[in-house]
């Protein structure tokens, strides 16, 4: 029973459960972020440059084919459009997440900036006030 409850206190931990939230909303930005790139950036840049990303590629050995016509070893390629991809994609998702802790970061400082209330008057300072309020209605 130990086990358990320890594994129930651990999972239900305020960071654990923050941590699975970030996890999650992270998959789905980075699918967002990819679509952002692949189907809004990408062509764009496939007009600029000719062809698209996906379609560049450094032929190291073209591809081998049999009497037939059938492709029998295929060519080896370094596709560094891909590569350059995925480049810009972390790039997009690194700087919307450094613009995300910058944000929070600064929220934080405002909060702590922040000035706390004057404290209310004493005890004392309550019970002397009436004092002299009596003193002067007198």
């Amino acid at each position: 029973m130990g086990f358990l409850k320890d594994f129930r206190d651990f999972a239900v931990k305020g960071n654990v459960m923050d941590l699975a939230v970030g996890v999650i909303i992270g998959g789905a930005f980075g699918k967002i972020v990819s679509s952002l790139v692949n189907d809004i950036f990408m062509p764009v840049i496939g007009l600029i440059t000719g062809k698209g990303f996906k379609d560049m590629k450094l032929v190291l050995k073209d591809a081998v084919m049999a009497a037939d016509g059938k492709e029998e070893v295929a060519a080896v390629t370094m596709n560094y459009g891909t590569f350059i991809q995925n480049t810009i994609d972390f790039v997009i998702i690194a700087f919307v997440i450094f613009m995300m802790v910058r944000m929070i970061s600064s929220l934080k400082k405002q909060e702590a900036a922040a000035p706390p209330p004057p404290p209310g008057p004493t005890k004392e300072e309550v019970l002397l006030t009436e004092i002299r309020d009596l003193l002067k209605n007198r």
